[in-house]
């Protein structure tokens, strides 16, 4: 009879567990289904998309009270993948990006991802229940999972691609994305709450319409540099209000500060003219060359720019492999249009292979 009663404990017990495995899991087991190939690249490289289904939590990650990367790190695998043990590494990265207006009057954003080492990009869809819908990039190599619909383990991984974003537009015009710099790790100490730039583009995307709306966002919180890496962010919306949202590598207390800029690389905005082309500055940044190149072509336009010319800002920015330099290795392009939600991606250099994203399509069976 004892025996009887415990083999019921157990039993029960299990099911109790897989009732709740199952209750955690079923709307990220939806999410995998929408995992979806849409290149096929010889190199292995490919871009995928996946809608994201399960609710997911900024708030909780930062509840979690990470101070460091690790503690941000765990923070995001528990909040994607709860009861599962996944390795979820952050890149350094380098990138250009800009903003202008398209032959139709459209505001645009371009984006150079830069990494030496090669990615597969994630195109996400998410539809926040409070919040906007949109539409970003996440890298796969962070998330170990560059063949997305290679295994079990792969699919997982993505589940993890909301919260690891490094550019995206939402369904108000508002685009963002991370650029890294060479200044020493931002790491506030106001007494906020603390927040890294993967979390505030997740928060931007979902809680913001114009770019004012995410400056004063950003602001509410401290903000922590992982990886052993700085960052800003480079945010439009669809009336052409483009910023920087960087802090002062001068002042040691590291205040926010928000310079508007129409286009912007690897040096600090707010000391444009500390910085020359075509060498490192210290503190404050590389990569001005870029900016230039860019420039070339969306200043004599009036920032007016043709399709054709869109995409040749992006290509003069762009850059070919080099094992030495971190900022190498152009992995996508895309031009997001904030006018009309969207992303076009382009990846790895692939540039007549063009694949359009639009935000009003979050939410369908794609």
């Amino acid at each position: 009879m004892k025996k009887n009663m415990t083999g019921l404990i157990i039993a029960g017990l299990l099911a109790a567990c897989i009732i709740a495995f199952v209750a955690v899991y079923f709307t990220r087991f939806q999410t995998m289904s929408t995992i979806k190939q849409i290149t096929h690249y010889d190199d292995g490289y490919n871009v995928y998309s996946m809608t994201v289904k399960y609710n997911y939590s900024v708030q909780d990650i930062i509840d979690s009270g990470f101070t460091d990367t690790q503690g941000y790190v765990n923070a995001t695998i528990k909040e994607a993948l709860p009861l599962i043990p996944v390795k979820m590494e952050l890149p350094s990265y380098g990138c250009s990006t800009y903003r202008a207006q398209n032959a139709e009057g459209y505001t645009i954003m371009g984006r150079n991802y830069d990494f030496k080492l090669n990615t597969s990009c994630m195109v996400v869809y998410c539809i926040p229940k409070k919040g906007y819908k949109s539409v970003a990039c996440a890298a796969l190599n962070n998330l170990g999972a560059d063949d997305a619909m290679g295994s079990l383990k792969n699919r997982m991984a993505c589940l993890a691609a909301p919260l690891s974003c490094l550019d995206g537009v939402n369904e108000k015009g508002v685009s963002i994305a991370v650029l890294t710099l060479d200044s020493d790790p931002t790491d506030q100490k106001n007494g906020r709450e603390k927040i890294t730039s993967s979390l505030a583009i997740r928060m931007v995307l979902d809680n913001c319409a114009t770019t004012q709306e995410a400056v004063d966002l950003i602001s509410r919180y401290d903000m922590l540099s992982v990886n052993g890496r700085d960052y800003h962010l480079f945010v439009s919306d669809a009336s052409g209000d483009s910023r920087v949202i960087e802090y002062d590598p001068e002042d040691p207390a590291r205040p926010m500060v928000v310079t508007p800029i129409q286009a912007i690389t690897n040096f600090y905005g707010m000391y444009i003219d500390k910085v020359q082309s075509k060498q490192k500055n210290g503190i404050y940044g590389h990569g001005k060359e870029r900016y230039d190149y860019m420039m070339e072509i969306i200043e004599p336009n009036g920032g007016i720019l043709m399709n054709d010319q869109a995409w040749d800002a992006l290509k003069a920015a762009a850059t070919e492999p080099n094992p030495e330099s971190v900022t190498s290795n152009t992995q996508w392009s895309i031009i997001y249009n904030n006018t009309e939600p969207a992303a076009n991606v382009i990846l790895r250099r692939h540039w007549n292979d063009i694949n359009s994203f639009p935000v009003w399509k979050a939410g369908l069976d794609l």
